[in-house]
């Protein structure tokens, strides 16, 4: 395995181990996590799981859930495994390499995604090959993609939780149609008064029920520090809505 480095998250209830030029888990994956809204005895599929971290989170958070995470690199499923033994939870987790186009499942409660914020097209192209993989996960897969293999592995009235950037939203929004509803979507604003980057959007497969716009979450204070509303979710397990 290439050279790793650890970092904790949940105020180091969740260990993880991540290749020293690879991505961190962080902010968007404890949130994505804390969105999923899994019960007991469920199961979850994390679409392009990376290392694990939000699976992982979401297990801290809830009891007796089991996890299978798929992601295109197989060194970070090489990770994802040994962060799940890491952390006790191997015995509730099945990680495997594969293209999200490819997997194809029907059997999950509930999918968590934090698909590419650029695609391929959009951005400038990181000089590491792990991070480059991971923006453009393949130069031709793009959100309908990641919705489709959605569809593919969710139970009727299954949930799907996605974390994107907010500008988005309309896309994925029109992505949905037809095939879930009941959308909710959770803006995360930075500070207040100051537009959201990020959004957490969560739908239900077959559902008919309508859209909601929740108030959102502010993550910071004028001061740079975390509101209790975000410490809540980053440090204390607490959910999202």
């Amino acid at each position: 395995m290439k050279s790793s480095e650890k970092i904790s998250v949940l105020n180091d209830q969740v260990q993880l181990w991540h290749a020293a030029d690879g991505f961190r888990t962080g902010l968007d994956s404890v949130m994505l996590a804390a969105a999923c809204p899994v019960k007991e005895k469920q199961s979850i599929l994390d679409l392009g799981c990376g290392v694990g971290g939000a699976g992982l989170c979401v297990l801290a958070r809830v009891s007796g859930v089991t996890l299978t995470g798929i992601d295109i690199q197989s060194d970070h499923i090489k990770f994802a495994i040994q962060n799940a033994a890491e952390n006790n939870m191997d015995g509730r987790t099945t990680f495997i390499s594969s293209d999200i186009c490819d997997y194809k499942d029907g059997r999950f409660d509930h999918v968590i995604c934090n698909p590419p914020y650029q695609d391929s097209g959009e951005r400038v192209s990181s000089p590491s090959a792990t991070k480059e993989t991971a923006h453009a996960h393949q130069e031709d897969v793009n959100l309908q993609d990641w919705i489709d293999a959605a569809v593919r592995n969710l139970k009727s009235k299954g949930s799907l939780t996605i974390i994107h950037r907010a500008d988005q939203t309309d896309k994925i929004i029109q992505c949905l149609e037809g095939r879930f509803g009941g959308t909710e979507i959770i803006p995360l604003w930075p500070k207040k008064g100051i537009p959201a980057k990020r959004v957490i959007i969560r739908t239900y497969r077959d559902s008919r029920s309508p859209a909601t716009i929740y108030p959102g979450i502010v993550l910071h204070q004028e001061n740079g520090d975390y509101t209790d509303e975000a410490e809540g979710v980053l440090r204390k397990t607490q959910p999202l809505f």
